[in-house]
């Protein structure tokens, strides 16, 4: 069990937010000492003197000053790329994330692009800023998702209520993970990672969740959207670099897809001069899945109650598999 002196250092850089919770912490568990370390000298310190607890991010020239380190607390769900090198991995620190804390935003976010895909609402969105009366009456551009297959590849939280609300729709819901033993409720086929390469030439719609991790860097590459069912829909609202977006492009153009939708990109922003900007069948939007309310305090709920479970000794939650980065 921690000691009353226990010392949880905010790591640097500080932003208004990463201070603001600092202060939030101190008052709703008094139990901990919180140092806000306003650069990585005054980390090291911090570390060195015999801290055990940490928030942010643990760069690795301040690695080694953290020999007491017991516990880093991420501050996102799935942190970018480099978050979790080589030296992390070895240390001995458990490492926690914030997953879970906005699954019902990011999910409705991706359910809103699939149902624009699937009724050409993006589309008509581009005539009305044109003031252009075009009517798209082609049955086969339509995706009719009572007859449709749809690929939920991750169900974790996101995915399970992907899942969920795809439920009165009708389609038929293919799923993988990586993790689970069996799928949750509302998912027709299931299988594991291995099972992606059977399941794409099938679905109608590939709903990405995924985080970034060694095996998923660049999981859609033009040898997967080439299994893909001609005519299929492509959803990202993982992590960027689980997609090719040179290889989503070239598959637009091919008329392999016939579209695609993206709240995360391998490089943010997207590169103004990226070719899917441009293109009328892609959605684009900056990262703002996981925008609404509520998320802040779900987000410090789970950093304040792994404060008070690392000072009680209990288990802590969103235990992360360093070598696996999520």
């Amino acid at each position: 069990m921690a000691s009353e002196e226990t010392q949880l250092v905010v790591l640097p850089p500080q932003t208004e937010l990463s201070r603001r919770w600092a202060r939030r912490l101190a008052g709703e568990v008094p139990e901990v000492s919180v140092v806000v370390a306003d650069d990585p000298d005054a980390a090291a310190e911090a570390l060195a003197a015999g801290a055990t607890a940490a928030f942010g991010t643990l760069e690795p020239q301040v690695l080694p000053h953290a020999r007491h380190l017991r516990w880093l607390q991420s501050p996102m769900a799935a942190p970018p790329p480099g978050y979790f090198y080589p030296a992390l991995a070895e240390h001995p620190v458990v490492v926690t994330n914030l997953r879970g804390t906005y699954h019902d935003h990011v999910a409705t976010h991706a359910v809103a692009m699939l149902l624009s895909l699937a009724r050409n609402l993006h589309r008509y969105r581009s005539f009305q800023a044109e003031h252009r009366w075009q009517q798209l009456r082609d049955p086969d551009g339509i995706l009719h998702l009572p007859e449709s297959t749809i690929l939920v590849v991750g169900l974790g939280a996101i995915g399970t209520e992907i899942v969920r609300l795809l439920t009165p729709f009708g389609a038929t819901v293919l799923g993988t993970d990586a993790r689970l033993a069996a799928p949750p409720p509302g998912v027709d086929d299931f299988g594991g990672p291995e099972a992606l390469d059977h399941f794409l030439p099938t679905a109608d719609a590939v709903i990405l969740t995924v985080p970034h991790t060694p095996q998923t860097e660049n999981l859609i590459d033009h040898r997967r959207l080439g299994l893909m069912k001609p005519g299929a829909v492509l959803i990202n609202i993982g992590r960027g670099p689980v997609v090719d977006l040179d290889a989503v492009d070239r598959a637009l153009s091919d008329n392999r897809i016939r579209g695609a939708a993206f709240d995360v990109y391998p490089t943010e922003p997207l590169p103004a001069g990226h070719p899917l900007w441009d293109r009328p069948t892609v959605i684009l939007t900056p990262h703002v899945a996981a925008v609404g309310p509520y998320t802040e305090d779900r987000r410090f709920g789970v950093f304040r109650d792994n404060t008070r479970r690392f000072l009680t000794g209990r288990p802590l939650v969103n235990v992360v598999d360093k070598t696996a980065w999520f």
